[in-house]
């Protein structure tokens, strides 16, 4: 057995996943007094999307089950050593990216960034919960301050799952630094457009398709 399919991650996860489907965002009244449009429309903003997650701030908003099994068996099969996560939560996406450093042998380390400082708290203590959080450098605060400094030298994989308009400033911040190889997975990448034009041009240096209706999976090519 594994560290993900194991006590006390695969239980821990179990829980998080239950309470996260009985608690819809619409039950938030900011948000489900909202039209589509405007929904839409703040989710593309740059400007007005940190008042949307604050209203969210309650709430998971996690990746789904399949989209956290497949970052571990990327991190897996990569041998990754240096995960970078924008958008922390509550630490569901972050528990399965640091089973899997724990079982590429423990010596990796992901750094993963919250705006939301009760969102921080959370996450801290699943981690904690999960027997993972030696491996996690927790950073609060905007990621684009956050993740713009002290970074890995090589980076291996990266997870973008905070506000999607900053997608294309926060892949800026890590690019340099990423690895030939280097593994790019994008939650929901449908709503930043201007991400999905960069990595889906081998231009940039990537190669690029969505997958699972959900998510953008790219490789670095150097």
């Amino acid at each position: 057995m594994n560290t993900l399919m194991s006590a006390p991650v695969a239980p821990l996860l179990d829980r998080l996943f239950r309470e996260a489907d009985s608690a819809s965002p619409m039950a938030s009244p900011a948000f489900a007094a909202m039209s589509d449009e405007e929904r839409l429309s703040l989710l593309r903003s740059r400007t007005g999307y940190a008042a949307l997650y604050s209203d969210l701030k309650e709430f998971a908003l996690p990746v789904s089950r399949e989209t956290g099994t497949l970052l571990y068996m990327l991190a897996r099969a990569t041998h990754a050593r240096s995960i970078v996560e924008f958008g922390t939560s509550f630490g569901l996406s972050t528990l399965y990216l640091a089973a899997a450093l724990r079982d590429n042998g423990g010596q990796g380390r992901l750094i993963t960034s919250e705006f939301e400082p009760s969102k921080i708290a959370r996450a801290k203590a699943n981690l904690a919960a999960g027997g993972l959080a030696d491996l996690v450098e927790f950073r609060e605060g905007d990621a684009l301050q956050t993740l713009a400094v002290d970074l890995p030298e090589a980076i291996d994989l990266v997870l973008l799952d905070g506000a999607k308009a900053l997608y294309p400033d926060i892949l800026g911040r890590v690019e340099p630094r990423l690895r030939t190889g280097a593994i790019v997975i994008a939650d929901n990448a449908d709503f930043s457009p201007e991400y999905l034009e960069h990595v889906r041009s081998i231009a940039n240096g990537y190669m690029s398709l969505p997958f699972g209706g959900d998510v953008e999976l790219s490789v670095r090519l150097g």
